[in-house]
């Protein structure tokens, strides 16, 4: 038992967001762990070179279906597009997210309505489009996997005025834990991963100005590692996470019970 607790491989796994950032962190752990992992991002060249290079060096399998996830068009479609090669799938990842900071006198509205839609409302609309897939693959001891991607900036208030973004991912969390209870009863779980601080595009402008207070604000004393978010994305997707429904896991070294108001 204690061999394939932690196994995925072979399992059919979507990551959205998954060419850059967390998200190939999360898609390249799960094809080093024998998975086939289908990958999605706007940017056709960079997804794509992604999925040649994962796929080279194995010993799962990674191909890239581009998408523009900002358009409801686009989420069926890419469902279809995996519908046409895959019965079924084991595991959802939805990473694929946008950030806005701006004054809060000049923040506007169009900036609001971007990181909402694709942060909070088109995950749902994924997850509504993927459900006869998932439900396929779901049995009662390995239920098929829904993993929301956070934040940790939706459990304690950011230094920065991202109004927005903190907003999704407090909504996310705790849409997350609805779809939780209710789709429980169709073996299918739904959990949340907290990022702290990760190197990634969207954190790459914070990392350049004030890395050295982020990594002592960390207990750990320092950024995550692709190993960090892979691991635990693996665990709720193995036999080991088949009992975990509704959770939101921070991994933030543990930033936030160390970190002090507004921080």
């Amino acid at each position: 038992m204690s061999s394939q607790l932690f196994s995925v491989s072979g399992k059919v796994v979507l990551v959205t967001g998954g060419s850059r950032g967390i998200g190939l962190m999360i898609a390249e752990g799960f094809v080093d762990a024998g998975a086939k992992v289908y990958i999605s991002s706007r940017s056709k060249s960079v997804c794509d070179a992604e999925a040649a290079r994962l796929s080279a060096k194995g010993p799962g399998k990674c191909i890239s279906i581009p998408a523009d996830l900002q358009k409801l068009e686009e989420v069926h479609r890419l469902v279809a597009e995996i519908a046409k090669r895959e019965p079924y799938l084991h595991v959802l990842v939805n990473n694929a997210g946008a950030t806005w900071g701006e004054d809060i006198s000049s923040y506007p509205d169009e900036g609001f309505e971007k990181v909402l839609s694709l942060n909070l409302k088109r995950i749902f609309s994924l997850i509504q489009a993927s459900l006869p897939l998932l439900e396929a693959a779901a049995v009662p001891l390995d239920p098929a996997r829904i993993i929301n991607i956070g934040s940790v900036d939706g459990i304690h208030v950011p230094l920065l005025e991202t109004y927005a973004y903190s907003a999704s991912k407090a909504g996310l969390h705790h849409l997350s834990r609805h779809l939780a209870s209710k789709l429980g009863s169709r073996y299918i779980t739904v959990n949340n991963i907290a990022p702290g601080p990760f190197e990634s595009k969207m954190m790459k402008a914070t990392l350049e100005s004030a890395k050295d207070q982020i990594v002592a604000s960390v207990p750990l004393g320092r950024i995550g590692s692709p190993a960090d978010m892979a691991g635990v994305c693996i665990y709720l997707s193995s036999k080991a996470g088949a009992y975990v429904n509704g959770a939101t896991i921070a991994v933030d070294g543990g930033l936030l019970v160390h970190a002090k108001s507004h921080i």
